[in-house]
């Protein structure tokens, strides 16, 4: 691609992600695109599978393209992908997480927009032997960004993109103060203990409520409120069948998915992460825009946060 394409203003820059689902991935993809300069990027957002609650969110200004892909290499979204790139001359494909797939096929075709691959998932970080697919995909995109140092060295490392075109780059949250009109919680304030994490096997819910068992045996009004989806892994049920296990319903309240995280945390009084891996999670970085101390796990980037 010539340097005179890029030099043009404004450059179409588009970002990928497989759907606009409540988490800190898709929450970043937002972010970001709603924050592109305007008088030097045309800004697009393309979501891969499907679209979501976080569409709420995106800027009016941003378009939009939904493919329904159906699984990972289909044919027919990446068509119709290619053919909105042409028809509004997107220079750069910027593919959150596994988007990549769809973003590197799409930039084979004319007119071969560039493709940047933000790397999100902490787990990544401690496969060795990454597979054939994102060896492949790794050849073809012209620059990474990873979220914490450690998937920057597997980058480089496990799947051989050279360290000049891998960049480390923290997250950073975008959301209200959390000052506007409280709402009803459950618990007493003093008490509350937030948890903000979709119902992931990586998030391990399961130690946090044997952990939260301990701290009521202590503090008996302290409340637990867990914020997040349930994901497609019946970790949910499995989180509701251990509390009860442990005696602690009344102690431990799931709030499910919401859009007022802001407003919670600023009437909870501990924010908590009891992941088995993560990159640097937005939840930690709300954490401390609410003032909120907080408890980790030492996973990713998350104790040099704190």
């Amino acid at each position: 691609m010539s340097d005179r394409r890029l030099a043009r203003a404004p450059v179409g820059v588009m970002h990928l992600t497989d759907t606009l689902d409540i988490g800190g991935a898709e929450h970043m993809a937002v972010n970001l695109v709603n924050r592109l300069p305007r008088d030097r990027f045309r800004p697009y957002l393309c979501t891969t599978r499907r679209s979501g609650p976080l569409a709420d969110l995106v800027a009016s200004d941003v378009g939009q393209i939904s493919l329904d892909r159906r699984y990972r290499f289909d044919e027919r979204a990446v068509r119709n992908l290619v053919h909105f790139i042409r028809a509004h001359d997107v220079s750069i494909l910027h593919a959150h997480g596994t988007a990549v797939f769809t973003a590197a096929v799409a930039a084979l075709l004319p007119p071969y927009p560039l493709v940047i691959w933000h790397i999100h998932f902490g787990r990544h970080a401690s496969v060795r032997n990454p597979g054939w697919m994102y060896r492949l995909i790794a050849r073809r995109v012209d620059h990474t960004i990873t979220v914490n140092e450690a998937l920057a060295s597997w980058a480089s490392a496990r799947l051989g993109i050279p360290a000049a075109r891998v960049s480390y780059i923290p997250n950073f949250a975008s959301c209200a103060n959390g000052k506007e009109a409280g709402i009803a919680l459950p618990g007493t304030p003093g008490e509350r203990i937030v948890c903000v994490a979709n119902f992931l096997p990586e998030k391990d819910h399961a130690t946090l409520l044997r952990a939260m068992q301990q701290v009521v045996r202590e503090r008996p009004a302290a409340h637990l409120l867990l914020v997040g989806a349930g994901g497609h892994t019946g970790n949910e049920r499995g989180g509701r069948k251990i509390i009860d296990a442990l005696g602690i319903s009344d102690n431990v309240t799931m709030l499910g998915q919401r859009r007022d995280v802001p407003t919670i945390l600023a009437q909870a009084d501990i924010g908590v992460l009891s992941s088995t891996a993560e990159g640097l999670p937005l939840a930690l970085i709300e954490y401390g825009r609410s003032g909120l101390p907080t408890v980790v796990t030492r996973v990713g980037q998350c104790a040099d946060v704190v």
